[in-house]
């Protein structure tokens, strides 16, 4: 598996990344109009021969300004780290977002942050983009900014895609949340992943001739509850394929919602281990049946499914081959 790209504090980045390149924002998701934004970045590192670098804030800046209305995040810290590496950058800079930092106006964050602790040589924003308080600054302000404290400033149009509609996070989470997985991944430009640590469970999937691996996913997660054929990569890269359920078994106890995973043909222990579990396809929304007899018929067919799907899948898009520890990347053309 990919060495994720380094968390970096704010106020704990070495010398040697100081002057660097930085792509700026949230960046939930990171997908395909992020990867234009940080291809630029790592294309004008390169040609300054510094550090391409991501700059993020934790939490989402949402949950401190709006704690009343949870946000199902696509990619948590760990995850952007992974993902971060795919992309070619060479590391992730946290920002603690909170209320002190959101009542930072546009001007301090440029002076305190971008030029005293970072020394930034270039900025890659795109042209949404809005900081300080009361999100008064723009890419305008940035780039003037810039000309005065000595920094380049590179400002990313809107990346749409065959249908003219820009990308964006809101819309891969509808998708997600709508069980669109294809689409979702389409326009993630790599497929959905989450990571976690496997659990013991109560051993009834063992009992029904389906052992799984347990993950319990954030409390934020709004994946649709179903059944998805999926791959389980464990730490040491190696990539297997299988069958999850993604709910709260009505079946058994409707209990907390709990992530599933049946391996094909594994008959290793994973208890303990931290896996990603990437999902390629939709199967069918959870249901409660009448007899244990017709829940693993039902699971019969599941797993024929996705061994239908998985062995037909290819390996992906060049984001998925980095991720599973592949070639430097060369592009995000498609997703198989």
């Amino acid at each position: 598996m990919l060495k994720a790209a380094p968390l970096i504090g704010l106020d704990a980045v070495p010398t040697p990344m100081k002057g660097a390149v930085l792509a700026i924002g949230n960046f939930d998701g990171m997908h395909r109009g992020h990867h234009e934004l940080f291809a630029a970045a790592r294309r004008e590192a390169d040609r300054r021969g510094c550090a391409a670098l991501l700059l993020t804030f934790e939490p989402h800046p949402r949950s401190v300004l709006r704690p009343g209305e949870p946000v199902f995040r696509l990619t948590p810290l760990p995850a952007k780290a992974q993902l971060a590496a795919a992309l070619d950058l060479d590391g992730v800079v946290v920002a603690r977002f909170d209320k002190a930092f959101a009542a930072m106006s546009a001007g301090d964050f440029v002076r305190q942050v971008l030029v005293e602790r970072l020394a930034v040589s270039a900025v890659i924003v795109g042209h949404d983009f809005q900081f300080g308080h009361d999100r008064l600054g723009s890419p305008e302000f940035l780039a003037a900014a810039g000309r005065e404290h000595g920094f380049a400033t590179s400002i990313v149009d809107a990346v749409t895609d065959a249908a003219g509609v820009p990308y964006s996070a809101s819309r891969i989470r509808r998708l997600l949340r709508e069980a669109d997985i294809r689409i979702a991944n389409a326009e993630l430009g790599y497929r959905w992943f989450v990571n976690g640590d496997v659990q013991h469970g109560d051993k009834r999937g063992r009992e029904l001739g389906y052992p799984t691996a347990n993950i319990r996913l954030e409390a934020d997660c709004d994946l649709a509850l179903g059944i998805y054929a999926v791959t389980l990569t464990r730490a040491d890269g190696t990539m297997l394929p299988g069958v999850a359920s993604y709910g709260r078994r009505p079946t058994f106890d409707n209990g907390a919602v709990l992530l599933e995973v049946h391996i094909f043909d594994f008959a290793g222990d994973l208890y303990g281990e931290t896996v990603r579990v990437a999902l390629h396809a939709f199967l069918r929304g959870e249901e409660r049946f009448t007899s244990i007899e017709a829940l693993i018929e039902q699971m019969d067919r599941d797993s024929l499914a996705a061994r239908a799907i998985l062995g037909s899948d290819g390996p992906g898009s060049p984001i998925d081959l980095r991720l599973a520890g592949g070639a430097r990347l060369a592009g995000a053309e498609g997703i198989a």
